[in-house]
């Protein structure tokens, strides 16, 4: 299967409905992440999921150097954190997780069992080039992470949103694809949108059109994204479509980076960090490298 298929996202808007979208094809990449530890089916299930949502929103941030980050930690469920990023084309992510209880709990694992009762979903938004942070937090229910990252955008941004995940794996590599949708009648910049109403005839119908996508389609290697969107929304005057740039791993690991963090640290301290070989050993948990530093 042509791998162009894959790694690729696309920014599409249908100006007469006030709507745009991203939407999303995920595999090698994907594939790169994902070995880096040796996840049970569940976990390599979520991650993905969670990889294919930070894709979906962090593209939505303008200019370079925007970061979203996605982050999740539990007290009481199998997961101990959850956590993905995305800049500027480049995502990572990591699960952390109790490997005997999951073992015990068996293969049929719900939201609630991975994370417990009362957990909670952080998106952090990173403005680079305006040297601004804002957080969202919203409890972690549903059935699936998507529909937490609606109630996100629902409750916090006070904007409609639609999204739509699917995962498979064929025994060697993994699939993902997804679709976010959203209705801006007052355009994306100005005013907060309080007045926006989720049942305007506009964003329903772009709902019901977005919504009826397959699992199936998002995953289908015979179908390009464009093709998707001309499935779903062909009946529209226009849809104007924008290529982004190629997904790739995003893991910014290096020995220069945890010399410049080890530096910060009193000399007393750095000595005590060191290992019998009298380096400081640094594990990366996204990339599983382990870095060897002098100090």
């Amino acid at each position: 299967m042509p791998e162009s298929v894959f790694d690729s996202l696309v920014a599409f808007s249908i100006p007469d409905r006030d709507a745009r979208g991203r939407c999303v094809r995920m595999g090698p990449v994907l594939d790169t992440i994902l070995s880096a530890h040796d996840y049970p089916p569940p976990i390599r299930h979520l991650l993905a999921e969670a990889l294919v949502l930070t894709a979906l929103m962090g593209s939505l941030l303008k200019g370079e150097g925007g970061q979203l980050t996605m982050q999740a930690q539990s007290a009481s469920g199998l997961i101990d954190l959850l956590v993905c990023d995305y800049r500027d084309g480049a995502v990572r992510g990591y699960v952390k997780y109790d490997a005997e209880r999951l073992v015990a709990h068996g293969s049929n694992t719900s939201l609630c069992d991975l994370f417990g009762e009362g957990a909670h979903l952080a998106m952090t938004f990173d403005l680079a080039e305006k040297k601004q942070r804002y957080q969202g937090i919203v409890p972690l229910d549903g059935s699936d992470l998507a529909q937490a990252c609606e109630s996100y955008f629902r409750q916090s941004e006070q904007v409609p949103t639609i999204l739509r995940v699917a995962v498979r794996f064929d025994g060697t590599h993994c699939f993902a694809g997804g679709l976010l949708i959203q209705h801006l009648p007052q355009g994306e910049e100005g005013r907060e949108r309080l007045h926006v109403k989720m049942d305007h005839p506009d964003w329903e119908h772009i709902a019901v059109m977005g919504g009826s996508v397959r699992h199936f389609e998002l995953v289908d290697p015979s179908l390009t994204i464009e093709q998707i969107l001309w499935r779903l929304f062909h009946e529209e005057n226009e849809i104007r479509i924008e290529p982004m740039p190629a997904l790739m791993r995003g893991c910014r690991c290096t020995a220069e980076h945890y010399i410049d963090v080890l530096s910060r640290f009193p000399p007393e301290e750095r000595i005590e960090m060191r290992a019998d070989d009298g380096l400081v050993h640094v594990d990366c948990a996204f990339c599983s490298k382990v870095f060897r530093i002098e100090v």
